[in-house]
């Protein structure tokens, strides 16, 4: 089971890594190509929105053929359209590309996630999850460092070479067995079990902070460049901030098994909250950065538990962990897109400061609605 949480890890660290590697690039792209802050927005969120359209899909085929067959087709997705991405150079085009990769990295959790939650005990459930989404942040550390060398060097040679890892990675794929497929699930029951209500109140937990990340991986990036700020500086942003998020989430999964749910997720949700306030009246490089690196102190507490809540109410509700997934992946994309577009607009009118302090009414009321439906003790002790 160690080989397989270490490919699974590297194959969400990849998906991360190309996803966050936009940040960098988002200020070239809008002088270069003459776009306006909403279409920054748009291919910002892109990428999102192509796992929202595909996570469905993504939970069918890993309930349906299996977790391997699921993360080698994502992966070979990902590595042709990462290609495709780095040869395009006109807004429309790129928007599909990053869609396109999207949809990959769909099937690539679904399939990894569903492979874990399948191959583990529930009572490592949160920690297997939550080094995953620690390995998987980790990723976001190069991200932003291989989007500044593509602005520096060309985008050809740095995207590219995604197809040759991918390729690599679902050969390895190819050689761990695969979990037991359980038997196909009915729509009917499918959509009964997607409709429970731990199961909708667990996708609120998750995206709550995903829409204000939405946001943010739109808003900070043009913030910074027009306080004066290059391609490095939001590189190094980024990656400090993944840095912080990916030694907590491992630890987050791990405090999630052994308290409960609930503690972690709100602490990590009040950091989240301050720090949305700090960015709405952040009015210097030194202050834009220092509420990046505060949201992802707050994200690496609440993201892993919020995840294991998805995967514990599939379980009671006898729902395929598959489609867990598929709802994690919706969850998150939903808010992301939201987050990115909406953020975007409003920002491009009344600047950043609204936005971000509705994401902060936002993340207070999703605190109030946790301490009033979770339950203080660990799962395990609930049965």
């Amino acid at each position: 089971m160690r080989r397989l949480l270490v490919l699974a890890s590297a194959m969400v660290f990849l998906d991360l890594t190309f996803f966050t590697a936009i940040a960098p690039l988002l200020p070239e792209y809008v002088d270069d190509l003459h776009m306006s802050t909403a279409q920054a927005g748009i291919l910002s969120a892109a990428y999102a929105a192509g796992t929202l359209a595909a996570s469905l899909p993504g939970g069918y085929l890993a309930s349906r053929f299996g977790p391997r067959r699921t993360v080698i087709i994502g992966l070979c997705g990902l590595g042709v359209a990462s290609l495709l991405f780095g040869l395009l150079d006109s807004p429309w085009p790129l928007d599909a590309a990053r869609f396109i990769q999207g949809i990959a990295g769909a099937l690539i959790w679904s399939g990894a996630l569903t492979w874990l939650i399948n191959s583990y005990p529930e009572d490592q459930r949160g920690q297997v999850i939550g080094t995953a989404l620690g390995t998987a942040v980790a990723g976001s550390l190069i991200g932003p460092a291989l989007g500044a060398l593509a602005g520096s060097v060309g985008t050809e040679p740095v995207f590219a070479a995604v197809l040759v890892v991918s390729l690599v990675l679902a050969y390895l794929a190819s050689r761990l067995p695969d979990t037991m497929v359980r038997e196909n699930q009915p729509l009917r029951e499918v959509f009964r079990c997607l409709v429970d209500r731990p199961l909708v109140e667990a996708a609120i937990f998750v995206s709550s902070p995903s829409l204000m990340f939405g946001a943010i991986d739109v808003l900070l990036p043009l913030r910074v460049d027009a306080l004066g700020g290059g391609h490095a500086l939001i590189a190094v942003g980024f990656i400090g901030g993944a840095a912080i998020e990916s030694v907590l989430a491992p630890l987050a999964g791990r405090m999630s098994d052994r308290i409960g749910r609930r503690a972690p997720y709100i602490l990590g949700m009040a950091i989240c909250t301050v720090a949305m306030v700090f960015y709405a009246f952040a009015d210097s490089l030194a202050t834009v950065i220092a509420s990046l690196l505060l949201t992802s102190l707050g994200s690496g507490f609440c993201f892993a538990p919020a995840m294991t809540l998805i995967s514990d109410a599939a379980e009671a509700s006898g729902l395929h962990q598959g489609y867990a997934v598929a709802v994690t992946n919706i969850a998150w994309a939903a808010a992301q897109v939201l987050g990115g577009v909406a953020g975007a607009a409003v920002a491009g009118v009344t600047g950043d400061g609204a936005p971000a302090i509705a994401i902060a009414v936002i993340l207070v009321l999703t605190i109030l609605y946790a301490f009033r439906s979770l339950g203080p003790e660990p799962v395990a002790a609930e049965g």
